[in-house]
């Protein structure tokens, strides 16, 4: 074989000696001009992957330096905000932290690692120990993409389904433990605190405390690395609230990057020292012979020192209504009124609050695309307006379809966190109808992720407070207008009704009641909250409704639900102010006043009366529900507000009368 050199063809010689043009050569001039030859900056694969990441600008807190934040030095920063973070872990018989460092512990390469620079940190008090000579990586306000990671390669159970969200399983537990949720009982608690029958605050003493806060502290200082978050509470920024969360799962960080508010890179700067600290040890369990401890778990509050702890369960919406149970004693102590509600706002800036329990349609009802979304579920009523307490939404899955709830739907993409949910193995679509995990599947998202939320989440004064009743006895008008003593009656009931198949056992509707519309989150007397909110109310003019969306004609098994249709226009009808200029009558037992027309709703309607065949049945069930309603407000009835403070004759009256 040769070449001709001339960029020829190349030739071939067999074995006769004749030469065969097999093909032709293939010739590239040479233009050194053309080409650019660029020397890589990096000598190994393992720095290859170093420099693709860009370093994001540092957004650590500081304390007490005066000096702008932006000329101090990365290691300053850091050195700085780990202080600060092995402050919170500080162990209170070591009086110590642990020696923490951030970032990664499976990363090989971190060339600005705090880690060489040990000799700046204290040793412990107790030095024996093998804590002693490990570090406890923090991973520090990380972004939704770096969770991803570190959920699906650490945590099992984690998976990106087929619209971009996380699902993630919560563990045993599956919903919220009120049983084991205690409050420390101390001076100041035993005072001010609602205790005794019918409170959700069950007491503890400051020791035990101690102890499981020693057992969660332990077990994080323990683990090779934690996840901190340091984000706000409430909108207002008169009336924000520091909250710093310490937790071991990237589960448990994206939930509640996702449910607080997030803060900007200048807002972390000057962090401090924060209002509030959670220890989310949930993987590990409390000790059963602590005293106070009735099971393996135990959701601890104290409010003197500022801090929660949680032990032996990992469903995340402990770590979101522990922070609203602290809301309801905190804003309550500014005269800040804490509530348990969804709100928006009209285009003209009418505010209208709704207060619900599951199944009365409060999320149905205040997501309106003709109005701003405030919030769907925490609130604060200062005197700067209202303000929504979360920054994200945790919206039930449960049977969620795009017809049904299409901003929800569209809202679970990347950076949600879909909780025990079941998807199919391969496409990894949801299938929202399966309860092989649970019925409470949840998501959570920003609050951004609602296409007519309202940023900031702030408004004005309210000028609706609508309270929401899903009646199964089918006996409470679809709307009815409240006076203030009857406003306060009936947010201190927080009535609804159970169905047959919603609940095991239940064959008839039964009455469920809920003070102030969330009563296993309020930490004072639900007269306090009442108090407060007509007081606001009459401060500022707004109007109080009682809205039904359960039955009409009959009670659950023989009338028929109220129309969605016709409850949107009732609402409606309340936005625009058009119901306050209608006629009324007064129904008998209850005492409520009833619209005799509201336009776009058939008008026999609006008397249950009038839709009832066996007027007789009729009576007998409004009594029924009116001795429920009795019964339950005994338990408010005998509570003394301070020394000579009872109930005033005014809220009992606005109840039914036989």
């Amino acid at each position: 074989m040769e070449g001709n050199g001339n960029g020829g063809s190349v030739r071939f010689e067999n074995g006769n000696g004749n030469v065969t043009n097999v093909l032709p050569e293939i010739h590239t001039p040479k233009k050194h001009d053309e080409i650019s030859v660029t020397t890589l900056n990096a000598q190994t694969l393992d720095e290859l992957h170093f420099r693709q990441k860009k370093k994001s600008a540092p957004t650590t807190p500081v304390k007490g330096i005066q000096t702008p934040f932006a000329i101090l030095s990365e290691l300053e920063r850091q050195k700085l905000q780990l202080q600060s973070i092995s402050a919170s872990l500080a162990s209170l018989t070591r009086e110590t932290g642990p020696k923490v460092v951030r970032g990664d512990p499976a990363k090989k390469l971190e060339t600005h690692s705090v880690a060489h620079d040990t000799h700046q940190h204290a040793p412990p008090t107790v030095a024996v120990s093998d804590s002693a000579l490990k570090f406890t990586h923090v991973l520090y306000n990380l972004s939704p993409a770096e969770l991803y990671e570190q959920a699906i390669k650490y945590e099992k159970g984690s998976f990106i389904t087929s619209t971009g969200a996380m699902a993630t399983l919560s563990g045993a537990k599956t919903g919220r433990s009120p049983k084991d949720k205690r409050v420390v009982k101390d001076d100041v608690t035993d005072n001010e605190l609602w205790w005794g029958k019918g409170s959700p605050n069950i007491e503890m003493d400051e020791q035990t405390f101690m102890v499981n806060r020693e057992r969660a502290v332990d077990y994080l200082n323990s683990l090779d690395k934690v996840f901190v978050n340091d984000q706000f509470l409430n909108w207002d920024p008169e009336n924000r609230i520091k909250v710093r969360i310490v937790s071991a799962r990237a589960y448990h960080s994206l939930f509640m990057h996702n449910m607080c508010i997030r803060p900007t890179p200048k807002e972390l700067e000057n962090f401090g020292t924060p209002d509030f600290t959670i220890y989310n040890a949930g993987q590990f369990p409390c000790n059963r012979y602590t005293h106070y401890m009735t099971s393996s778990t135990s959701v601890d509050l104290n409010l003197a020192r500022k801090e929660m702890v949680i032990l032996g369960t990992q469903y995340a919406g402990e770590m979101k209504k522990g922070l609203f149970s602290l809301m309801h004693f905190l804003m309550l102590m500014r005269q800040i009124l804490s509530l348990h509600s969804g709100c928006n706002m009209g285009k003209d800036g009418d505010v209208a609050l709704f207060f619900g329990l599951s199944g009365t349609g409060k999320t149905t009802l205040s997501t309106d695309h003709n109005r701003y979304l405030i919030g769907d579920d925490e609130h604060c009523w200062s005197e700067n307006g209202v303000s929504n307490i979360e920054g994200g939404c945790y919206a039930k899955c449960i049977d969620l379809s795009r017809e049904k709830e299409p901003d929800i739907w569209n809202a679970i993409r990347f950076g949600t966190v879909l909780e025990n949910v079941v998807f199919d193995e391969h496409t990894r679509e949801v299938d929202y109808t399966d309860k092989s995990v649970t019925e409470n599947t949840r998501a959570a998202y920003p609050i951004e992720y609602i296409p007519n939320a309202k940023l900031p989440c702030v408004g004005p004064h309210p000028k609706n407070v609508i309270l929401l009743a899903c009646d199964a006895f089918g006996v409470l008008p679809p709307v009815s207008k409240l006076n203030l003593a009857q406003t306060m009656y009936h947010f201190i009931s927080g009535y609804t009704a159970l169905v047959a198949g919603t609940e095991d056992g239940i064959k008839e509707p039964q009455a469920t009641f809920s003070a102030c519309f969330g009563a296993a989150f309020i930490m004072l007397h639900p007269t306090k909250y009442a108090a407060m909110l007509a007081e606001k109310m009459q401060k500022h003019g707004a109007t109080g409704w009682l809205v039904n969306t359960g039955w009409s004609a009959g009670s659950y098994g023989y009338g028929s639900r109220i129309k969605l249709q016709y409850t949107r226009k009732i609402i409606d009808a309340i936005h625009s102010g058009s119901l306050l200029n209608a006629d009324y009558t007064k129904t008998e037992i209850f005492g409520l006043e009833i619209p005799t027309e509201v336009e776009g709703v058939p008008s026999e309607i609006l008397d249950p009366v009038n839709t009832w065949s066996d007027k007789n049945a009729y009576e007998e069930t409004l009594l029924k529900l009116a001795g429920l309603f009795k019964k339950n407000f005994e338990t408010f009835t005998n509570y003394k507000i301070g020394k000579d403070n009872t109930l005033t004759e005014d809220i009992l009256a606005a109840g039914p009368i036989f």
